[in-house]
């Protein structure tokens, strides 16, 4: 067996919270769900990258949960009596990223997954503190780096930026090595034979890939892969805003066979806000990424399976149940559809703005952008929530947020608690009637000119980071005009579509669509993709359960 080293000590508090010990009773209610068995000293339970895994209650004896390979073992925590294995990746049959074995003979309950999942659902206490130990463990290795993934790039490279995200809004540990500040770094890149084109590269287990795309991230830690995508499901959501995971939770819950699909990371647009300070229940707000996070889990703890970085190319229409072709090819059948696909900003309209997206130009404001222009001057364009948003946040960190809105004022178009926000921020200059009119730098954006439209006076400014947060682009261009839109691309839904559009889609039903119902029977819409949206985490995740009350109709047709 490998000599093991520890890892950075938990304290007692975190230890209690991370590792809970168990009552009698609680253990003679999970020892029904599963079978006691034995282990001797040095006994592996548990592999780097196994997937589908039991649970293991400890009885008596010690069991060790160890990271790396064999060969390079760092110990993590011991556990005793009383406690229990296991963190989020059990709820998704993902590749585990720790080892476990016995330190010395042991006897354990073993739980499989299905039936720890059923437990979860039906016994609230248990189920409550297993979800708690799960979640924070998952934190506490994203925050100690424990992952099979270590990234090479450099905080001036859109590629890295995007990987980080992706990576970030997903929950997935990695250790990240800085190229612009790490030393001996031409040693690093010899190794692997990296060039300035290569970056950034992932190195994943024992693959190394040289810019990698979302889904070829997803493909190699295995995100997917424990979904079947031959069952015709209930209802397949197509999008995992709010809406989406809104609708997943509540059709989960109520017993529906749930898929859904998202093309980034769960959250959508409302992910990347830096805080969410008017939605019901978070006094003190939240993050758009931890209220995603929760919700994400909350749909896997009742069985709906999320695939991600998988984009929808096609909705197959002519008969059903419906088909939805995703971007590799692959088909996806249900009896019902959600389309949750939302919005997405308007791209700047200058000539030379995509050489300067993710090396200056930004479609989100977390704490990775953050860090990137800390103790500079950046500008946010727009004049929306998710705008005076940015501008809070960046203004806690940076040396001036500008931000500049087209409108004569804020009013029309953001929450007046951001409003005052902004006119008592010192750091926030605001400019209405505005807009960027050139950009200009080499390799990463320098300077910016903006006009004032008041004076028509154009001024220069030396500042490298842009955040565009202005209007809204809906997601439906995979839909080939096979439902009726708005002539902004939006979908129509219910009332709103006309009794003319019905007979040119060729509604086939006695009955009108339902409130969300689309032209099309049975394929909802809610959230930012739909016409008339509030553009509102709260309506959205109303729309997205409302939404499951009518699923419920179309399949008892």
């Amino acid at each position: 067996m490998p000599t093991t080293t520890p890892g950075p000590p938990l304290s007692l508090e975190e230890d209690a919270r991370l590792f809970p010990v168990l009552t009698d009773a609680q253990i003679a209610r999970l020892r029904v769900h599963g079978r006691v068995r034995r282990a001797e000293a040095g006994e592996h339970l548990v592999e780097l990258g196994a997937r589908d895994l039991p649970i293991f209650v400890v009885l008596s004896g010690r069991i060790e949960i160890l990271r790396g390979a064999e060969e390079a073992t760092q110990a993590v925590a011991t556990l005793g009596p009383g406690q229990f294995t296991g963190e989020a990746t059990i709820l998704t049959g993902r590749p585990v990223l720790v080892r476990i074995q016995a330190v010395e003979p042991s006897e354990l309950i073993e739980i499989p997954r299905p039936a720890l999942l059923d437990l979860i659902q039906n016994d609230v206490e248990i189920g409550d503190l297993v979800m708690r130990a799960f979640l924070l463990r998952r934190l506490e290795l994203i925050a100690r780096g424990i992952g099979d993934v270590v990234l090479l790039g450099s905080d001036h490279c859109a590629g890295t930026l995007r990987v980080k995200e992706f990576l970030t809004r997903n929950a997935h540990p990695y250790t990240y090595v800085d190229l612009d500040r790490t030393e001996d770094v031409q040693e690093l890149l010899d190794r692997f034979q990296i060039g300035p084109e290569d970056v950034p590269v992932l190195i994943c287990g024992k693959q190394v890939f040289r810019n990698p795309s979302n889904h070829d991230i997803a493909h190699c830690l295995g995100f997917n892969d424990a979904i079947d995508t031959t069952n015709v499901r209930d209802l397949l959501i197509v999008g995992a805003g709010p809406a989406g995971l809104a609708a997943a939770v509540y059709a989960a819950s109520e017993g529906l066979d749930v898929l859904v699909l998202e093309s980034n990371a769960p959250g959508g647009q409302a992910g990347s806000s830096s805080k969410i300070e008017n939605y019901l229940g978070f006094p003190t707000g939240i993050s758009g990424q931890d209220l995603a996070a929760r919700a994400f889990t909350q749909a896997e703890k009742f069985g709906a399976q999320v695939m991600v970085a998988e984009s929808a190319k096609d909705l197959v229409h002519a008969h059903r149940p419906y088909v939805v072709e995703l971007e590799d090819g692959t088909r996806v059948t249900a009896k019902a559809v959600i389309i949750a696909t939302g919005a997405e900003y308007r791209k700047l309209d200058l000539a030379n703005r995509a050489r300067f997206e993710g090396a200056g130009i930004y479609y989100a404001a977390t704490p990775m952008e953050a860090q990137v222009c800390r103790g500079q001057d950046a500008i946010v364009v727009g004049g929306g929530n998710s705008a005076g948003q940015a501008a809070v946040f960046l203004a806690s960190t940076c040396r001036r947020v500008l931000m500049l809105v087209r409108r004569e004022s804020l009013a029309e178009t953001m929450s007046r608690y951001l409003i005052r926000r902004i006119e008592d921020n010192p750091t926030i200059e605001l400019r209405t009637r505005a807009e960027i009119v050139g950009l200009e730098g080499d390799l990463h954006l320098e300077r910016v000119r903006w006009e004032d439209h008041r004076t028509d006076a154009v001024t220069t400014e030396s500042i490298r980071h842009v955040f565009f947060m202005a209007g809204a682009v809906p997601n439906t261009r995979w839909l080939g005009g096979c439902i009726a839109l708005d002539p902004k691309g939006f979908v129509k839904t219910g009332p709103d579509i006309t009794a003319e559009e019905l007979a040119s889609y060729q509604w086939p039903l006695t009955r009108a669509p339902y409130l969300l119902e689309t032209s099309l029977p049975g394929v909802f819409a809610v959230g930012d993709v739909r016409c008339g949206n509030f553009k509102r985490v709260a309506p959205a995740v109303g729309e997205g359960s409302v939404a499951v009350g009518l699923v419920h109709g179309v399949l008892r047709e």
